[in-house]
């Protein structure tokens, strides 16, 4: 059983199967329960957020500039953590915002030891905003975050249910790979998490599992250990 972990969360996960729709409550409720499970059975879980279910970068406009792009993606992330918490709130469960900026009285500005001062009480932590700065994806924070807080590993719940040695959607004949390397990652010029984290795992030496979120009660199996989706190892 992993003892601190850090868990990225798409934003349109949130939103379920629903178009247009950027909570689905029912989805959402689910998630908060799997991660409160686990909690329950002694892990310490961080949340990373993204915020796909209101912005993708400069999908709306190709002309836009990327740093302002990348601004509202930060402020997206920020709303969907806000949301978060406040799930976590109605089961039971203190959640702190962090973020690397402060907005407000909203969320509190990153410190490595009032997070562990957090998690060591039972609550969970989310991160949101980013690195405060453009051009830094949600993968690259989850990644940094994990490394400054010492984590056991780093989940990532996705779309698919694994990495594959190309595109599933492309190539109908791509195999799943159970397992790979951060380094093989890195290499092969992967897509499934960004270069930047997945250099920053090799470098840690911190695993890394990537799983399919709408599997039936993928968070509780990935962190119990189950073989699910694919397990990133770090070289030796």
């Amino acid at each position: 059983m992993y003892k601190r972990i850090v868990l990225k969360l798409s934003g349109e996960a949130l939103a379920g199967d629903k178009d247009g729709i950027h909570f689905d409550d029912a989805v959402i409720s689910g998630l908060v329960t799997q991660i409160r499970q686990v909690m329950d059975m002694g892990t310490q879980v961080c949340l990373v957020v993204g915020g796909g279910n209101f912005w993708r970068g400069r999908s709306a406009d190709s002309t836009m500039d990327r740093a302002k792009a990348d601004q509202i993606g930060m402020l997206a992330t920020v709303m969907n953590a806000i949301y978060l918490a406040d799930a976590f709130r109605q089961q039971g469960v203190q959640a702190i915002i962090q973020t690397p900026i402060v907005f407000g009285t909203m969320t509190e500005l990153f410190s490595k030891d009032r997070a562990l001062e957090h998690l060591s009480v039972g609550k969970v932590l989310i991160f949101a905003a980013g690195l405060g700065h453009p051009f830094f994806s949600t993968d690259t924070i989850t990644a940094l975050r994990g490394a400054e807080l010492d984590v056991d590993g780093l989940f990532f719940a996705k779309n698919i249910d694994g990495v594959y040695d190309d595109d599933p959607a492309k190539n109908p004949n791509a195999k799943k790979l159970d397992v790979i390397t951060s380094e093989d990652i890195v290499k092969k010029n992967l897509k499934v998490i960004d270069t930047s984290a997945a250099a920053l795992c090799f470098e840690r030496k911190i695993p890394v599992v990537i799983f399919g979120l709408n599997e039936e009660n993928s968070i509780m199996r990935a962190v119990q250990g189950e073989k699910i989706g694919t397990l990133v190892t770090v070289s030796e």
